[in-house]
């Protein structure tokens, strides 16, 4: 007989409310930041070439830079109110 392989153990995250909170708040300053600063140079665009420029940008933005660095943040901020 033999002992299956020990795991080790997981760390958990965020619920998954907290991380749609974390997504949303990601893609809305995203989306702000991103029609602020490239509205006006856009406005004369199709809105389905608008929306395509928008999206190529925030997408990468939130998925790669944002909300890692919100878990990240999120994370610190757990460790130090644990000690």
């Amino acid at each position: 007989m033999t002992t299956p392989p020990a795991t080790a153990p997981t760390a958990t995250g965020p619920s998954i409310h907290l991380r749609a909170l974390f997504t949303w708040l990601a893609v809305y300053t995203a989306l702000m930041a991103t029609q602020f600063a490239l509205g006006p140079a856009l406005l004369p665009l199709p809105m389905p070439v608008r929306t395509l420029v928008v999206t190529a940008i925030v997408v990468p933005t939130v998925v790669y830079a944002l909300v890692p660095a919100i878990l990240r943040a999120h994370a610190a901020l757990r460790r130090r109110a644990a000690r």
